[in-house]
């Protein structure tokens, strides 16, 4: 008999390693519960990593996806860190696995092809892009890599006067102006096509972005909240995020949600504790070890050495899913469920009196801090998310 109220259960970034299934104990109740289930797979996975590789980037920690979710979505920045074989391998075990995926594959055409899902009559349909670079990690029309849609920097000059006086063109945004990032018209409107052309063929259309500041409390950049706009006029009926590894506020837009970041869902990282010890990739596409050194400098933060598989910034602990309630083919109610990670590295939903009021207090003051139009109230343990 099929359902006539349905949950759509969104989580964000998602990297597994030794011992995958041990870090699902603390959210394997939310996703049993939930009727579609989708996160974002943040590394890419290969068959065996040879020398130059972090071994527990190996399909084998994949396993537990395996019924624990629905669709993956894939375009994100260390996408081609393993080159096209870590791209192949990876998608061609989540299609052997029985998982849908969008946002990446063998070259720019697939990489953009929806994933459609259908559970208990109703369709759902999910698009993928990558906002941030690497460029290289971009799919092509003979390149693996990811479905994207990028932005341009530029510098403002605010006093054209002192421009004219100094000619060190190094120091001109610091002295001058200031950089800002604007759309790519031609990436907008490939990804504004694909999502109209999407809207008929489903009745719930969600659009996953990998954009943002990363490790940086709260910010939402400008276009940030244009892309998410531009892809509800497009005709989503949701907008989700992640990348940034700490969480992000809400806010809606026509009535409809925008999750500008989910944060980590299940993480398992020690590579980017101070205090590894292990394996580094360092391939043509990624220098792990080099990127923990410069990383330090340039979020300044130094992660906690209690949080050993877990080496974020301090406020990362606190995260959410996503959950969508559907109703006769239509998102009538959003919620969130929150999440606090131990120091085990092992992520655990929390009731509202030991510790969802902690993840609440958070989530209002950053969205309060970026003057998004959300405001939160309690339901039994889940958050309901309502336009101010």
């Amino acid at each position: 008999m099929e359902k006539t109220r349905l949950s759509l259960l969104v989580g964000g970034d998602t990297i597994l390693g030794e011992e995958p299934e041990k870090y699902f104990e603390g959210v394997d109740e939310i996703l049993k519960n939930a009727d579609v289930r989708v996160a974002q797979l943040e590394t890419p996975y290969i068959e065996k990593a040879d020398d130059n590789m972090d071994p527990t980037r190996e399909l084998r920690n994949l396993f537990p996806l395996k019924g624990r979710f629905d669709v993956m979505t894939l375009a994100g920045n260390h996408l081609y860190d393993f080159g096209t074989p870590g791209v192949a391998d990876t998608t061609r075990w989540l299609r052997e696995n029985g998982i849908l995926y969008c946002g990446a594959d063998m070259n720019l055409e697939l990489a953009e092809r929806p994933a459609i899902f259908e559970k208990d009559g109703v369709k759902f349909g999910f698009l993928n892009y990558n906002c941030v670079g690497p460029a290289h990690m971009y799919a092509s029309e003979t390149k693996a890599g990811c479905a994207y849609v990028n932005h341009l920097p530029a510098c403002i000059v605010d006093n054209i006067d002192s421009l004219a006086m100094d000619n060190n063109l190094d120091d001109l945004a610091g002295k001058h102006g200031h950089f800002e990032e604007y759309p790519r018209l031609g990436d907008y409107m490939r990804m504004m096509d694909q999502i109209a052309a999407l809207r008929p063929k489903c009745d719930v259309l969600s659009v996953y972005f990998h954009k943002g500041v990363v490790h940086k409390p709260a910010i939402v950049l400008e276009y940030e909240r244009f892309i998410s706009r531009v892809a509800i006029d497009s005709g989503a009926d949701a907008v989700f995020a992640s990348h940034a590894h700490i969480l992000r506020g809400c806010e809606f837009y026509k009535g409809r949600p925008i999750f500008h970041g989910l944060n980590n869902f299940v993480a398992w990282v020690p590579l980017l504790s101070p205090n590894y010890k292990g394996k580094f990739t360092k391939t043509e596409f990624s220098d792990q070890e080099e990127w923990n050194r410069n990383r330090v400098k340039r979020f300044g933060f130094v992660p906690d050495p209690d949080y050993p598989t877990y080496p974020f910034h301090p406020e990362a602990i606190y995260t959410v899913a996503a959950k969508c309630i559907i109703e006769d083919g239509k998102i009538t109610e959003n919620r969130l469920i929150p999440i606090i990670y131990e120091k085990s590295g092992v992520p655990y939903v929390v009731k509202r009196e030991n510790g969802g009021e902690r993840v609440l207090e958070y989530l209002t003051q950053i969205t309060d801090s970026q003057d998004l139009n959300a405001c939160y109230e309690w339901d039994g343990d889940e958050i309901v998310i309502r336009q101010k």
